[in-house]
């Protein structure tokens, strides 16, 4: 797959067909990105659970923040990637191993890995990468 353009369908059945969300990099700070996608996936009622091993046990968003994905105590549908670039492949590595794996991993606004991308693909994983969901929701569904 092509990981510098997405059909808008693509982009769509995604969103569209997640629950839960895995959101890795997340941060308590409001002036953080990540903190602030969450609230917007939150508020499109999105179950969303943030991923951060030093924020471990305490909450963002009224949410339980879990220390690594093998942590969560469900299946999650989504991981969205609050991390630098070259962390990714750890992150797939991490979705692979989780059963039942994640649909897709979603890779943030200036983070790609083709070769981690290659990988969670070869897992049936799909993959976003350099978009942000809080952006692509908006401009897909108004």
């Amino acid at each position: 797959m092509n990981h510098y353009a997405y059909a808008d369908d693509y982009l769509s059945g995604i969103l569209k067909s997640v629950k839960t969300i895995a959101l890795t990099g997340a941060s308590p700070n409001p002036a953080r990105p990540s903190n602030g996608v969450m609230g917007y996936l939150l508020s499109r009622g999105y179950k969303v659970i943030p991923v951060n091993p030093g924020q471990a046990g305490k909450q963002i968003h009224g949410q339980t923040v879990y220390a690594r994905l093998a942590d969560i105590p469900e299946s999650v549908d989504m991981v969205d990637v609050f991390r630098a670039s070259e962390y990714l492949d750890g992150v797939v590595d991490e979705a692979l191993a989780l059963d039942p794996r994640p649909q897709v991993v979603w890779a943030q606004l200036g983070v790609s890995d083709d070769a981690a991308a290659a990988k969670a693909e070869a897992g049936g994983i799909k993959v976003v990468m350099n978009r942000c969901p809080a952006i692509e929701y908006p401009r897909l569904f108004g």
